[in-house]
């Protein structure tokens, strides 16, 4: 990386951390000093390249980043978490501004991303173009043990990979686990099942779709059904979700039609597992939930699902919670193009 690009990158982390910064304290919180007029020169670009914006004027000016840029600047999960829960720079509140203004107007998977994502689904599309049914659905089956597994870990789930495949083919379950446990992983193989036979599922995407999806999920298992009506806290963040049922619901549908509006599948699906999540319409099941909406579209749409199968548990919570957070997606989108990757890959072979 070029010393000018360096520079501005590192002009663009000082905001990160501390926004509404002058000129003069950006200058002089530069470690490796440049002169005045260049930090300037790099704020007028960094401006031009829609990376910051500024507030005031002249000796009142004051930068911030800008209000697009937020949601794709790489952000170190390392470095931000090293700053405790109740000493990070949050969005404590929902933002509906994000769903409402800011997220329809830009792409949030670039050119670069959907030409990969392009060249990985005609690799797929080929794999499966003479597939049998049969075939198809043994290898949508493997896919589903996986991702029940991962999916069902992800929420403190113990049942290793072995004992999940025992449990969905043969209905054995783990000695020494809670009956909870296996409730939850024969409930993902539902849900899974249920999209797979429901090629309608998502498209376009309903309120009743996430309901629907929900509701198998959370079978027997001691959880609300519909839309919560109080409000729900969040381990390890201070950003407080809706706690108004008409405003969930109000949430709910501005994403649908949001999802609805976007022409490329993984962009939908993307948002599906985002915006579920950060909605958190429900008491409990809302990050599952996400994950099966999300592939429903996927596959829905000829598109090969995600099974998450090679996710590190932590790295997946914490890219969560920067986006809960900042509404920054860097962390969860790297992970989402790798885990397509990986089932490109990995699956339907």
């Amino acid at each position: 990386m070029a010393a000018a690009d360096k520079n501005k990158q590192k002009i663009v982390e000082l905001i990160l951390k501390s926004p509404g910064q002058s000129s003069d304290e950006i200058y002089s919180n530069i470690k490796k000093k440049v002169a005045k007029s260049t930090v300037k020169r790099y704020l007028k670009e960094l401006i031009g390249e829609e990376r910051l914006r500024k507030e005031g004027a002249s000796l009142a000016t004051r930068y911030y980043i800008n209000e697009f840029y937020e949601f794709i600047v790489p952000i170190s999960t390392e470095r931000y978490f090293k700053v405790g829960i109740d000493d990070r720079i949050i969005k404590e509140g929902f933002n509906w501004e994000a769903i409402r203004n800011i997220i329809p107007n830009h792409n949030l998977i670039n050119n670069e991303e959907r030409a990969e994502f392009y060249e990985l689904d005609t690799k797929f599309k080929a794999k499966i173009a003479d597939m049998s049914t049969t075939i198809y659905r043994k290898e949508f089956e493997r896919l589903a043990i996986d991702l029940s597994w991962k999916s069902s870990q992800i929420e403190g789930n113990t049942y290793s990979l072995l004992e999940t495949e025992l449990l969905l083919k043969e209905k054995i379950e783990a000695k020494g686990k809670k009956k909870e446990e296996a409730t939850m992983l024969l409930n993902h193989k539902n849900a899974l099942d249920y999209i797979l036979e429901h090629n309608d599922i998502a498209i376009p995407l309903t309120i009743r779709d996430i309901e629907d999806i929900h509701s198998i999920l959370i079978k027997d298992l001691n959880v609300e059904r519909n839309i919560r009506s109080r409000s729900v806290g969040i381990t390890g963040t201070n950003y407080a979700p809706l706690a108004n049922e008409h405003q969930i619901r109000e949430a709910l549908q501005l994403m649908c039609d949001l999802i609805n509006a976007k022409e490329n599948a993984f962009e939908k699906s993307l948002l599906a597992l985002l915006l579920i999540s950060y909605i958190q319409p429900f008491e409990d099941g809302n990050k599952r939930t996400a994950r099966i909406v999300s592939n429903a579209i996927l596959a829905n749409n000829k598109i090969c699902p995600l099974s998450y199968r090679t996710i590190d548990p932590i790295d997946y919570k914490e890219a969560l919670l920067i986006f809960y957070e900042r509404n920054n997606l860097f962390n969860f989108k790297k992970m989402f193009i790798e885990q397509y990757k990986f089932a490109i890959k990995t699956y339907f072979k």
